[in-house]
């Protein structure tokens, strides 16, 4: 199998027969052997009935089918382990990414090497309450990560087969794959000006005002799991021995100075109750990261979806 195009979808019925037709038109024009997954993440339409019709047509179609709505990230983990193709790419399902993009994502990975293409939608068509939260969080996140992208979050990316099938992407770290296939050691990372056309049929799936605030936390996340997800003792081990010897040393001076020169009243002393919150703060610290690194050793599974039918 050549090419896994993963899917993941909720509420397009309208646009999912023109996006396969359009899809099997490319990749039969240049012989590529594909398969499309496409994961209804618990879609109140009639996605899977349609999906099921297309099915019937075109074999190359597979579908998943959630019990309720997870995410998009459940929807591209899922596929990812579905996919059997050497190169997996990614697209919406709204038809805003075109799958004449799809040849040369697929030839940027099998003949130029890279481990991920990422789109870049360079002329967006979307409201100006959508443009410039993206510009702001792909600014924050080029700075965080090193990575230069001009778009992280742009749903068409090409991927080689070891990159899928190796990084976990769960809650909504959907956005932050190229990050997460960086610090799993993917650093052959490109990118492709790509068409964003404008949306055809249904409304957007971005949500509101909460992205603003779940954007730069899962970032922070990433970037913390990233270099400390294998030893967080070295994170919070560092910073608790180092409140716990400033918490030492003042308590140790106060200690001395009364001891030697009799001086009364330290108790009182801001300086007294400093000391003893670094040195707590520290031990607390010291704690956590231990305790951090034996959950680590026998972490759970964190992505499993109920799946009510396959095909």
């Amino acid at each position: 199998m050549n090419l896994s195009i993963v899917i993941p979808l909720k509420n397009e019925d309208e646009s999912l027969p023109e996006l396969e037709a359009w899809i099997r038109r490319v990749c039969e024009a240049h012989h590529i052997m594909y398969e499309i997954i496409m994961v209804d993440d618990g879609s109140t339409d009639r996605s899977w009935k349609v999906i099921n019709a297309l099915r019937d047509e075109n074999p190359c179609v597979r579908g998943i089918k959630f019990r309720r709505n997870y995410g998009k990230s459940a929807g591209l983990h899922t596929g990812f382990q579905a996919a059997q193709g050497d190169v997996v790419i990614t697209m919406d399902a709204d038809l805003q990414d075109s799958p004449e993009e799809i040849p040369e994502l697929y030839r940027m990975i099998t003949e130029d090497g890279y481990d991920l293409v990422s789109g870049w939608k360079k002329v967006r068509h979307d409201p100006i309450s959508k443009t410039i939260p993206t510009k702001l969080y792909n600014a924050a996140t080029r700075w965080m990560s090193g990575i230069n992208l001009h778009d992280f979050n742009c749903g068409l990316k090409a991927y080689r087969r070891d990159v899928v099938k190796t990084i976990e992407v769960y809650g909504e770290m959907h956005r932050y794959i190229p990050v997460i296939a960086k610090w799993a050691g993917f650093t052959k990372i490109g990118e492709k000006v790509v068409e964003h056309r404008a949306r055809q049929y249904g409304i957007t799936k971005f949500g509101g005002f909460e992205r603003f605030i779940n954007g730069p936390l899962d970032l922070m996340s990433i970037s913390f799991v990233g270099k400390f997800g294998k030893r967080p003792m070295h994170f919070f081990g560092t910073l608790g021995l180092i409140s716990f010897l400033i918490g030492f040393s003042i308590l140790a001076y106060l200690s001395f100075a009364k001891t030697v020169y009799q001086e009364y009243g330290i108790a009182d002393r801001p300086l007294f109750y400093f000391g003893i919150l670094a040195l707590i703060m520290g031990t607390q610290l010291f704690l956590t990261g231990f305790l951090a690194e034996m959950i680590n050793r026998n972490s759970p599974i964190r992505n499993s979806y109920l799946i009510e039918k396959e095909i």
